[in-house]
């Protein structure tokens, strides 16, 4: 819950950053990159923290989590935070966003069944705290994908994004390629 509460307060500082006339931050889908970037250092940050630190979840809580039938968990929950601090940089550069995005929104669905996992074996953290109730995980977990998606959608602009369009029209037969779009008479 205290993740959902670092999104908005970061977005919306971001937001109002913006109001006050810093122009990186004029529209929501920049402030909300920015937000859940800030979000994701803080989430990642969780998959390297010692045992010892109980103030938050830490590796070791990340590890339990991690559902039985999937190998090597601990280079998993390194992994996953490596994505998790990649996604962050990606989306606060606007030449990545839209990739930043995409592979975030599949990377939220990837890890779906680890946060099912948490919730039905009801695994408790070193810290005592409990995990979050399936009924409210999901649904934070879609407003992450819908979070990144909606950002990734708002970079159009971007080079990789571009690039792809390109390829994309150049692969048009050579017979409609003759053919004019207009024609001026």
């Amino acid at each position: 819950m205290i993740v959902d509460l670092v999104l908005v307060v970061a977005t919306l500082t971001f937001r109002a950053l913006g109001a006050f006339g810093v122009r990186r931050f004029a529209s929501w889908p920049v402030s909300a990159a920015h937000g859940m970037a800030v979000m994701l250092l803080l989430t990642a940050s969780a998959h390297f923290v010692p045992a010892s630190v109980t103030v938050m979840p830490n590796h070791a809580d990340l590890i339990r989590i991690v559902p039985p039938f999937l190998p090597f968990a601990d280079a998993l929950v390194y992994l996953t935070g490596v994505l998790e601090l990649l996604g962050a940089l990606g989306l606060v550069l606007m030449a990545t966003r839209w990739a930043a995005g995409l592979g975030l929104a599949a990377l939220f669905v990837m890890l779906l069944p680890a946060n099912i996992y948490e919730a039905i074996a009801d695994i408790t953290f070193a810290n005592g705290e409990p995990a979050s109730p399936l009924w409210q995980r999901i649904p934070e977990q879609i407003l992450y994908v819908a979070v990144v998606l909606w950002v990734a959608r708002s970079a159009d602009s971007t080079p990789v994004r571009q690039l792809l369009s390109s390829r994309r029209n150049s692969s048009v037969e050579p017979a409609e390629a003759a053919v004019p779009a207009t024609v001026n008479y």
